[in-house]
């Protein structure tokens, strides 16, 4: 039986890859990735700056250069039998994501499910994670917080979503969340309309572009944050804490 790894790569700067998700990406007979040609050229970059030795690694060897499965959201279902099959014929897979740790509102979770009931081995890879980093470079408590995903497309869904966080802050019991959520620049301004309509015009940070050369942490009111960003560009992390009553 094969092993499936979860392997996290970076977000942005590619000196954040690690030492293990390296190891583990060039020893797996394939890897399972979003897009296999941004995959491709990432595999393609570390290789030559391995084997001219620029990245200060020592005594490294690639064991092999994995074959590439594509594995996104539309074809999921069609393309896990043949996951499923390639592990339980003894062949070691490696899943990422276009950036940052798999899973976190990317697919994997199905076929990670899937591998648990089968008795395949699944090992996580640690890394680079935005929600992380978008979370610790805040400014906002980072004891509790509670991960949205992406916000839904339907204004009413989406308002009804944002006014249900509130049922998760109970000061009674110190319980009170800061709120995270991704959001394509397109819909930045519908998101932050519908955060004041329900919060009110309260604090929140915007992250943007991060471990990139023009990563931006931006903090301010909505109202603020409508008339900074007038033509926003790059995927947004969108981070508060709802002010108690």
């Amino acid at each position: 039986m094969g092993t499936l790894y979860i392997v996290a790569t970076p977000i942005g700067n590619l000196e954040d890859i690690t030492l293990r998700a390296l190891s583990t990406i060039f020893s797996v007979d394939y890897i399972a990735c979003e897009d296999t040609r941004r995959t491709g050229q990432l595999i393609k970059n570390y290789e030559l700056r391995i084997r001219n030795k620029e990245l200060g690694i020592k005594d490294f060897h690639i064991v092999k250069i994995p074959k590439l499965l594509s594995y996104y959201d539309e074809i999921e279902f069609t393309r896990m039998p043949e996951i499923i099959e390639l592990l339980e014929q003894n062949k070691d897979i490696a899943l990422v994501s276009d950036s940052g740790t798999p899973l976190i509102a990317d697919p994997g979770f199905k076929l990670v499910s899937e591998c648990l009931k089968r008795n395949i081995k699944v090992i996580s890879v640690p890394g680079p994670s935005s929600v992380i980093t978008a979370l610790v470079t805040s400014g906002l408590p980072t004891n509790q917080f509670l991960f949205l995903g992406y916000l839904p497309t339907s204004q009413n869904k989406r308002q009804k979503l944002l006014a249900s966080c509130n049922r998760y802050i109970d000061e009674s019991i110190k319980l009170h969340p800061t709120i995270i959520f991704f959001e394509a620049p397109h819909r930045l301004k519908e998101s932050l309309t519908d955060m004041k309509e329900v919060f009110g015009d309260i604090e929140i940070v915007i992250a943007r572009e991060l471990t990139k050369i023009h990563e931006e942490i931006w903090r301010g009111e909505i109202s603020q944050a409508n008339e900074y960003f007038l033509q926003p560009q790059g995927e947004m992390i969108i981070l508060f804490s709802i002010p108690p009553k």
